[in-house]
């Protein structure tokens, strides 16, 4: 089938899901987590060729990492769409209600964006958390995923496909796939069916999708995240924070690249800590303060502060102060995740305000920068983004709004001119309901 009439049928059905009950979409993604969970041996057979194919392809370790299933994560993908038929539907919601006259309101209520265009790397399991967020928000979806995992997300897509397809009244065309880059070419120019696309890949693939469509982008370039320690800090925090942020799972975008230290710290945490890395095989850079004070550190580039690794490998740079750290991460980070670690509440707060990211945390892993975690039950993609969405991208994040205007025979007219009538423009208080009452 050619791009324009995939691009044409998604449109068709997000006309339709866009007025689907909530309970009839529940129906859909329910049936989505039981088809996975009674199906995972088959995907696990398709997964294996695709390891098969990264391996002989010399594709890296972090990248395999991400592709790589067993059962337990299969289990965790139906978990994923069951936490999404938890959340309240996102769709129809009245956000306000003005009062224009008397008998002239005017309601600001939610609705789908439409059709979302989705390309993402070698994470099979990003295909149920898309489909099932799209489809909550009434939005069809067309995924473009790596070649790598092109067999996991073939049976996986069809079995989605086939599972909302038993559910009457919900279109089979809301998931579609595409395989190639040159559709995903065409994809891009589809501007008239297709609504918003979100990349999920390096930096360079990123600034291709933006500047090659006309179609609005969501999404980040990398995860050039960092955790700073500073001289109010609690070593045994610090120590634990940082492990997790750089081990829990090196290849995720909210994995800790760059750890600065306050120089009034540094020698409380840094030998410790730098030896806890080492035993892991953590390969560390760092600045030449750094050096001096832990055994195993490299000098680090110009260019390592600028670095996503994606893998067992960790920058360090000791610093002067908290303006200085604050400056750092503003300049060298990707507005993605940043931590501080004190015990110093103004500090933190000052830290929390000042950094620019999309998530900044206190005291806390960077790993926790994830839709699930938030409680969005899963998401779509990360935003560093200055729009309506930022951060790890929910179900308000695939909503839109439109004005629905309520009259009774007024005409403009009436309101200009030497004896207009007056607006009132009196705001009225909403109950978030679907039927719109007010």
């Amino acid at each position: 089938m050619k791009i324009n009439e995939i691009a044409k049928n998604a449109n068709t059905s997000a006309l339709v899901l866009a007025h689907l009950s909530g309970d009839l979409k529940n129906r859909a993604l329910k049936s989505m987590a039981n088809i996975l969970e009674d199906n995972w041996n088959i995907i696990l057979k398709a997964n294996e060729k695709d390891l098969e194919f990264a391996k002989k392809e010399g594709i890296a370790s972090a990248l395999i990492a991400r592709l790589a299933l067993n059962e337990e994560k299969i289990r965790g993908m139906a978990k994923g769409i069951r936490s999404v038929v938890a959340l309240p539907d996102p769709v129809g919601q009245v956000k306000s209600v003005m009062e224009m006259d008397q008998d002239l309101l005017v309601k600001q209520v939610t609705c789908p964006i439409g059709v979302i265009g989705a390309i993402f790397e070698s994470r099979p399991d990003a295909v149920p958390q898309i489909s099932s967020l799209c489809l909550k928000s009434g939005n069809a979806v067309i995924l473009k995923g790596g070649t790598e995992a092109q067999n996991s997300n073939k049976v996986i897509v069809k079995l989605l496909v086939e599972a909302i397809g038993e559910v009457p009244g919900v279109p089979k065309s809301a998931i579609q796939m595409i395989e190639t880059r040159s559709e995903v070419a065409d994809m891009l120019k589809e501007d008239k069916y297709i609504h918003l696309v979100v990349p999920r890949g390096s930096n360079a693939f990123v600034k291709y999708i933006q500047e090659n469509t006309r179609i609005p982008v969501l999404g980040h370039s990398e995860g050039v995240c960092h955790v700073y320690i500073d001289k109010f800090a609690d070593l045994d925090k610090s120590v634990r924070i940082c492990l997790d942020s750089k081990l829990q799972y090196p290849a995720a975008c909210n994995a800790m690249e760059t750890l600065l230290v306050h120089k009034d710290f540094a020698e409380n945490v840094l030998p410790n800590l730098v030896k806890r890395l080492n035993e892991k095989n953590v390969e560390l850079l760092g600045c030449a303060a750094t050096s001096n004070l832990a055994l195993g550190v490299l000098p680090a580039s110009e260019a390592d502060w600028d670095m996503e690794y994606n893998d067992l490998k960790l920058s360090i740079k000791i610093v002067d102060s908290f303006s200085e750290a604050v400056k750092f991460i503003n300049k060298h980070g990707s507005g993605h995740t940043d931590v501080i670690i004190t015990e110093d509440l103004e500090r933190a707060e000052q830290f929390l305000n000042e950094i620019s990211s999309s998530s900044v945390m206190w005291n806390a892993s960077t790993r926790f920068a994830d839709g699930f975690r938030y409680g969005l039950g899963a998401e779509i993609g990360i935003s560093t983004n200055r729009t309506h969405a930022r951060g790890p991208v929910g179900l308000e994040g695939l909503v839109i709004y439109k004005y629905k205007l309520y009259g009774n025979g007024q005409v403009a007219s009436d309101y200009s001119g030497a004896n207009a009538r007056e607006f009132t423009h009196k705001p009225l208080g909403v109950r978030l309901d679907h039927d719109g009452s007010v």
